[in-house]
């Protein structure tokens, strides 16, 4: 979108509280790629917020106070001094309402469509079929919020992501080689990886600091790339979440703070699905990253992947490294 490019690396100070009873505290805020980013006075990131679910709780009064939709007791606050902030903030949020579909349009339709699948749910008992409607027409940016939302969640558990300046662009790169929209690297709370609505993938910090092949965090986001290809990871979510979750969404656009955080905690105790060969195999070839690594990082006598080794489709040809070696050693450093 223009207008986020527009204002990306601007930056201003403000306050930031994370709870009702936390101290404010002193901050650098900064517009990215779709998010808003909350670093203290050492930076160190302390928030990331979905522009797409960013509130003014006191429009026309300052100082400004923002939070994130559904979470008030976050808060933001930047001084009427900071104008080519909150004029950013404020244009970039115009120009995604504007993106979504026209909110009296999509009312009418969820209400009318929402009536029908319930006659559904009551004569048949199909529980999955309002989960499955939700999951197609819940449009993208939503999905993307969600997403940002559900790593928050995760963070308040397992403490905040690993982030620097200069492991930023190099995790955007391993992203696009992978074909994922974001990569996260965090410190615990996720045992290996884990694929979140919107494009957005955990990894926990082991996978780039207890190797010396880049392939093997590539092979970790592959995975969860075909995971999400057999399960899509909202449809996880609202089974999770149950009929009135799937109901929430359609009718309002939204999932409790509860549901998220119900999900939160089963994904992140049960263990990944295993996956078939063949099908891990067809996300190698396609994104031309060798399997054998990511192959022995699961199993260092290669006996239980085996398949993924000997019919590696990387096998005898000349490849691209997956990442350069100063930008590995970099990624690598990422958790401090």
């Amino acid at each position: 979108m223009t207008v986020l490019r527009e204002f990306e690396r601007l930056e201003a100070a403000g306050l930031w509280r994370a709870s009702p009873d936390a101290q404010r505290r002193d901050v650098i805020i900064s517009v990215g790629d779709a998010t808003l980013t909350i670093t203290d006075m050492q930076d160190r990131v302390l928030a990331h917020w979905s522009l797409a679910a960013v509130e003014r709780a006191n429009p026309g009064v300052f100082p400004a106070l923002f939070h994130p939709d559904g979470d008030p007791g976050e808060q933001l606050e930047i001084p009427q001094d900071e104008t080519t902030m909150l004029e950013a903030i404020e244009k970039v949020r115009t120009a995604i309402e504007r993106a979504r579909p026209h909110p009296g349009r999509l009312r009418v339709v969820s209400i009318f469509g929402s009536l029908a699948l319930v006659a559904l749910l009551v004569v048949f008992g199909l529980p999955g079929l309002m989960q499955n409607h939700a999951v197609k027409v819940v449009p993208e940016i939503k999905t993307k919020a969600i997403g940002q939302a559900l790593l928050g969640r995760i963070e308040r558990v397992s403490g905040q992501a690993c982030a620097t300046p200069e492991a930023s662009p190099i995790l955007a790169k391993l992203a696009a080689r992978t074909d994922v929209r974001q990569l996260v690297i965090m410190r615990s709370g996720v045992a290996s990886s884990l694929h979140l609505p919107g494009g957005i993938v955990l990894l926990n910090r082991s996978l780039v600091e207890d190797f010396e092949d880049p392939a093997v965090a590539a092979g970790a986001v592959l995975a969860e790339r075909a995971r999400a290809h057999l399960h899509d990871p909202l449809a996880e979510l609202l089974e999770v979440g149950g009929f009135l979750a799937s109901f929430r969404l359609l009718t309002t656009g939204e999932l409790t703070r509860e549901t998220l955080d119900r999900y939160s905690e089963t994904v992140l105790a049960a263990p990944r699905p295993v996956l078939p060969d063949d099908l891990l195999l067809a996300e190698f070839a396609r994104a031309a990253i060798p399997s054998t690594p990511y192959a022995y990082a699961l199993d260092v006598t290669g006996e239980t992947t085996l398949g993924l080794i000997e019919a590696d489709p990387m096998a005898g040809r000349a490849l691209e490294p997956v990442l350069n070696d100063r930008d590995w050693v970099q990624l690598q450093n990422i958790c401090g």
